[in-house]
């Protein structure tokens, strides 16, 4: 008879354990989902900066169901930050989720599509973009026949003769020379 009064307590203590628990966890899943949301709302807003501190304040909390899709939100807002690479990654991050995860994971290969193109690796991106209309016909590729690499930046080069810049200069100083002189 004390062994199932031990066995019950042991039950309720179980069952009301796993219970905070799973609030818990849950509190953790509709904080990651606020913050993703906010984090969407930012970068909608144009505030980039922001929208991307959230979106690793989302990404802290460690909700496995949710990285997928914080992951390729922050790809997008990367791209948008002109950090290409990292953008890259996070894709990489988000693809790499395995699971039933085929919104997340066309969103993630658009926006890998747009950090390789800026990149100016243009194959990967054609292929990247093609990838993300598959698994979402909605996702249209953007034409990339008449996209090339972005160039080096080079130094610039006047287009003037060698002799303008000193020829200005030097009227400048007469002019000055001439007015001040008259002045005095």
């Amino acid at each position: 008879m004390k062994f199932y009064k031990f066995l019950m307590v042991i039950l309720i203590i179980s069952g009301l354990s796993l219970s905070v628990m799973a609030s818990d966890s849950s509190d953790q899943l509709n904080s990651a989902g606020a913050l993703y949301s906010k984090s969407v709302d930012l970068a909608n807003a144009g505030k980039y900066d922001e929208a991307l501190q959230v979106s690793d304040q989302a990404l802290a909390l460690n909700v496995t169901s949710m990285d997928a899709v914080i992951q390729a939100n922050r790809a997008g807002i990367l791209v948008m930050l002109g950090r290409f690479e990292e953008a890259n990654a996070a894709a990489d991050a988000s693809i790499a989720r395995e699971g039933n995860l085929t919104t997340a994971h066309s969103i993630a290969w658009y926006n890998k599509g747009n950090a390789l193109r800026s990149l100016g690796r243009i194959e990967e991106a054609k292929a990247a973009f093609a990838k993300a209309n598959e698994l979402d016909p909605t996702l249209i590729p953007p034409d990339l026949a008449s996209v090339t690499p972005l160039p080096m930046p080079t130094t610039l080069k006047s287009t003037l003769p060698w002799f303008i810049p000193p020829l200005a200069i030097a009227i400048v100083y007469l002019f000055c020379s001439v007015f001040l002189w008259k002045r005095e």
